[in-house]
């Protein structure tokens, strides 16, 4: 059942990649071939589309804001409430890196690769416990922490296709089916906190390391691009605005080492679900060759799967209540170089 669920979530890519085969298909055999350059209106100095260079090289800084990677589970015993525990860390942070993107007449390709900076703390982590089978709707342990970021990467892949010519739109639209995969691996440490319980006077320390936490996330996404040229604006080469919104399906794994727990505490989850990204954007030319950018980039993952406990001695394996979720919102700035 797992793999048939697997295998139907790269239906939509097919059939993405079978438009855009269609459709390029189509265009040769029905017409020249290339993207239409279109004559730019009169006083423009806009460059047409095609004379564009292939390449493009950018140089990102990307701020997370208000986001977290979160997860919980529940009693896999009587009563099953809902939740047992529930673990949030924080994510806000910078990362920096690159994207590589190459044209090729009607599609574009591009990679994207960032790495998290040094020595970042993303903010508060919080553990909530549901532990008392007398009350289970009863919070009874509550603990908080600072969460530092150890060295995370993130890696994204994409192809679109250039078809707003084929609808009749002139040549300052940009609308493009895209295809790809998103990576993200998060490395998260808990740190210095307190823990609450209420059947126990006082807030309890908790010195030094106490959780770490690894997640990776597989994205596999397919959407839409759309983008406006205004061409020369205000002293500026043009002035371009960018939206994406894309659906994925989702494949999450968790790691979880309990550090200050005996018996080498060990707790892993893996998930599928879906997420949804969307992100709007506007690019300056600079020069003829540099734009700079900004972006701000809105993903949201939620997923259900299992949920495994293992220490020295056992190990347990279920699936009621488990959740792993994610709300990520960034602003990127960057500056692209074409050559």
């Amino acid at each position: 059942m797992h793999l048939t669920v697997r295998r139907a979530a790269y239906i939509p890519m097919v059939l993405v990649v079978v438009f855009c085969c269609g459709t390029t298909l189509f265009a040769e055999t029905h017409g020249p071939g290339e993207l239409p350059e279109e004559p730019s209106p009169a006083g423009s100095t806009a460059v047409p589309r095609k004379s564009e260079s292939p390449w493009v090289l950018e140089a990102r800084i990307k701020k997370y804001v208000n986001s977290h990677t979160s997860y919980e589970f529940g009693n896999p015993f009587p009563p099953h409430q809902v939740p047992l525990s529930r673990l949030e860390f924080p994510l806000d942070s910078i990362w920096g890196g690159l994207e590589v993107r190459r044209s090729f007449n009607r599609f574009s390709a591009g990679v994207e690769f960032l790495t998290s900076f040094k020595d970042q703390e993303t903010g508060r982590f919080r553990d909530s416990d549901w532990d008392d089978d007398a009350e289970p709707a009863f919070l009874t342990i509550y603990g908080e922490t600072d969460c530092r970021l150890e060295p995370s990467y993130q890696v994204r892949a994409d192809l679109d296709m250039q078809v707003a010519d084929l609808l009749g739109l002139s040549g300052r639209f940009d609308l493009r089916p895209v295809i790809g995969l998103r990576w993200q691996h998060f490395s998260l440490v808990a740190h210095d906190g307190t823990q609450t319980d209420v059947y126990t006077p006082g807030d309890l320390p908790l010195p030094g390391d106490s959780i770490a936490f690894e997640q990776k996330w597989s994205q596999y996404f397919v959407g839409v691009k759309f983008g406006y040229d205004l061409g020369p604006q205000f002293g500026l080469h043009r002035l371009k605005f960018h939206t994406q919104l894309d659906w994925a399906y989702v494949e999450g794994e968790n790691e979880d080492r309990h550090l200050l727990r005996l018996f080498n505490r060990v707790t892993t989850e893996d998930t599928t679900g879906d997420a949804w990204h969307a992100l709007a954007g506007v690019s300056a030319g600079l020069t003829r060759n540099l734009d700079l950018g900004l972006e701000i980039d809105y993903l949201r993952i939620e997923t259900t799967g299992t949920h495994e406990l293992r220490t020295d001695f056992f190990s347990l394996s279920f699936s009621n209540g488990v959740k792993v979720w994610s709300e990520q919102t960034s602003i990127l700035v960057k500056l692209a170089y074409r050559f």
